[in-house]
């Protein structure tokens, strides 16, 4: 009896270190890394900053493979189905996770409950731009030109954060302006700059060379707080009390991954974005990168989705629309 004891006692032992001796050895195989959006945008290309450097780190390649379609519902999809091992991972964004549930009839999977939070990646340095023929220089100089001016605003398409942003500007304002939707935020910028719209709520990636060459002005930034890559431009709150738009990047896996496979990762993740030449590159895009445990980086997800959730169904914004 007492043998039985000590083998039954070292069998469940060996089942207790099982997950972290295999988060030890992780990883014995190539990773894909998603990105639920084309190739050449921030997302992209922050996602294979990490592959490089996870891939010197890790011993293992790091492969980025771009699934792009329905606003990143599909790649996330994909990731959501994947087994949780590690092997299957995303760089998502707020959009995908916390706006998406409520702009489509019926989506492929959860936001929160279908991921494991690995780690915040960046926040987005999200912009409001108008063409510089309007004479304004200022947000409550904006919002009394749009009060008897009849002015357009642009976005990447309905429901885009794009679209949140102006739409979440005209109920806090009491303005109402035309919304023109593109399909992509490089023509919703293009016509901007053209004065065939005249309002932009935009990351800093897409609208600072042009603010820079003079082509689109820069009221402010959407944050709750100024931006420490601008910190001279004051935030919509400055003026509307209240208004906040924090558009960020997130690493997830499949819901269910090991807690010390998580750890690992997220530690692995953390130590690159703290290096200076990642922090230069994302920094020069307009892009500060973050550092976060998996906890709070899941805090955030269920408090935006609530908080996004909410505004998109109160503002009756469709992704059909």
């Amino acid at each position: 009896m007492t043998s039985f004891k000590r083998i039954l006692g070292g069998a469940l032992a060996a089942l207790a270190l099982a997950p972290a001796l295999a988060s030890a050895a992780y990883p014995e195989k190539p990773i894909t890394l998603v990105v639920p959006w084309a190739a050449g945008g921030s997302t992209d290309i922050l996602a294979r900053l990490l592959s490089q450097h996870m891939t010197t780190s890790l011993g293992q390649s790091v492969i980025v493979e771009n699934r792009s379609g329905a606003s990143g519902n599909i790649g996330s999809a994909y990731v959501a189905r994947a087994k949780p091992d590690g092997y299957t991972l995303l760089v998502g964004s707020m959009s995908t996770h916390t706006m998406n549930q409520a702009l489509y009839a019926t989506m492929p999977f959860d936001g929160v409950k279908d991921f494991t939070p690995l780690a915040e990646l960046a926040l987005v340095t999200n912009t409001m731009v108008i063409n510089p023929e309007l004479p304004v220089k200022t947000v409550a100089e904006f919002i009394d030109y749009a009060k008897t001016h009849p002015l357009a605003y642009a976005s990447a398409g309905a429901g885009s954060t794009n679209h949140l942003s102006a739409a979440m500007f005209e109920k806090a304002t009491g303005i109402k302006m035309t919304h023109v939707p593109y399909r992509g935020g490089a023509p919703a910028v293009l016509d901007t700059v053209a004065n065939r719209t005249q309002l932009l709520f935009s990351a800093g990636t897409q609208t600072l060379p042009h603010v820079n060459s003079g082509k689109l002005r820069l009221l402010a930034v959407t944050e709750d707080k100024r931006s420490p890559l601008l910190p001279n431009v004051p935030t919509v709150g400055e003026t509307v009390p209240g208004y906040e738009m924090a558009v960020w990047y997130g690493a997830f896996g499949p819901a269910g991954m090991d807690p010390a496979l998580v750890e690992k990762l997220n530690k692995e993740i953390n130590r690159i974005l703290a290096l200076p030449e990642v922090q230069k590159q994302m920094g020069d895009m307009g892009v500060q990168v973050m550092q976060s445990t998996p906890k709070q980086f899941g805090e955030t997800l269920v408090h935006d989705a609530d908080k996004y959730g909410k505004l998109v169904r109160e503002l009756g914004i469709r992704a059909d629309d």
